[in-house]
């Protein structure tokens, strides 16, 4: 039988810990290398800090520094959960192009990287192809719900004359980064402070998912418009991480707009928050596309954010490890698929 596929994890909060323990739970994975910079979690066993028995698929110990993990042939793939935006996990996902290893990433951003870094994006291609592998950035939404699915839904119509997306979800589930950016917890003139001087980024990935469209269409937006206002509570809502007292932020509505010939063509509402179910808020996914034939999508509730961006990142590394060399789009890859059986049986190369 093949060798398992070795796989080094990246950023061990909320997402990396939960795709390090999805991928020990599938058949044909094995764990060989763990970076995070925590110092309560640096230096002690993965399994320890999972929670999990020891096996040999996960008797790694964690190091703070990628030079001790990501050597030159050390593993299959890297899965990086550490940021958001591409130029911050740019250098991360270089340095791994670089040793010959594969690589998937969460960053919200590398969904679609062109739409606003063309010169990283063509350097991480180059790198990529250069060293023989492959790069993916996934999740949830952007990468899935909010794009790639109502693309796919698109592919029984005729003709399309406007898309209307709306994500109600629960962010509670969600590391410290998401809470930040979302800016649950400020007040009211905090918040929009923060929109003001961008240290409030609300949903980072509209613009990505707008450029998924606009190569899937062949096409190009007349423009693109995003508003975010604040979603405050009116009772006190609080998760592991944060604590949001009444007359606070406890999420944030954002909308993007993508105009073509003069008209909304695509409107995406994404309203976020913590706990919505305790001010009566029902969570789920809606995609309505007017054309030729309408058609009309509701998932209740949400599909869940978290274990949605884990199980995604992880169904894709068959994917990755198929593809050509080069920086990789949900675009250019087969649709994902649950792994169900042992991963190594998918593998092509």
């Amino acid at each position: 039988m093949k060798s398992k596929v070795r796989v080094i994890v990246w950023g061990l909060g909320l997402m990396g810990s939960g795709i390090a323990k999805m991928v020990l739970s599938k058949k044909g994975f094995t764990i060989v290398g763990a970076i995070d910079l925590d110092p309560n979690k640096a230096g002690k066993k993965l399994y320890e800090v999972l929670g999990l028995e020891r096996t040999e698929d996960n008797d790694v110990v964690i190091v703070n520094k990628a030079e001790e993990a990501i050597v030159q042939g050390a593993a299959d793939i890297v899965l990086i959960a550490t940021a958001s935006f591409t130029k911050v996990v740019f250098p991360q996902i270089i340095y791994a192009a670089e040793r010959g290893i594969n690589v998937v990433t969460t960053a919200e951003e590398m969904s679609y990287p062109m739409a606003l870094d063309s010169e990283l994006s063509a350097e991480m291609d180059r790198v990529a192809k250069e060293h023989n592998v492959a790069i993916l950035g996934t999740g949830i939404n952007p990468g899935f719900v909010m794009d790639l699915l109502v693309i796919a839904l698109t592919g029984v119509c005729e003709d399309v004359n406007s898309i209307k997306v709306s994500r109600v979800n629960d962010l509670s589930c969600f590391g410290r980064a998401v809470m930040v950016e979302q800016g649950i917890g400020l007040t009211k003139e905090q918040f929009i402070k923060g929109v003001n001087d961008d240290s409030v980024a609300g949903h980072v990935g509209f613009i990505q998912s707008f450029g998924m469209f606009e190569e899937a269409f062949n096409m190009k937006f007349d423009k693109i418009e995003q508003t975010k206002e604040p979603i405050i509570t009116s009772i006190p809502r609080s998760t592991d991480l944060v604590s949001v007292a009444a007359g606070d932020v406890a999420g944030c509505r954002q909308v993007g707009y993508g105009y073509k010939d003069g008209k909304v063509f695509i409107e995406m509402e994404h309203p976020q928050q913590i706990h919505p179910e305790m001010e009566n808020v029902d969570t789920g996914d809606y995609i309505n596309i007017k054309g030729i034939p309408d058609i009309s999508l509701q998932i209740k509730p949400e599909i869940p954010g978290g274990i949605g961006t884990i199980a995604v990142c992880v169904n894709m590394i068959p994917h990755v490890l198929n593809a050509a060399p080069g920086l990789k789009t949900m675009l250019d890859l087969p649709v994902p698929a649950a792994i169900l059986g042992d991963v190594r049986d998918l593998l092509k190369k």
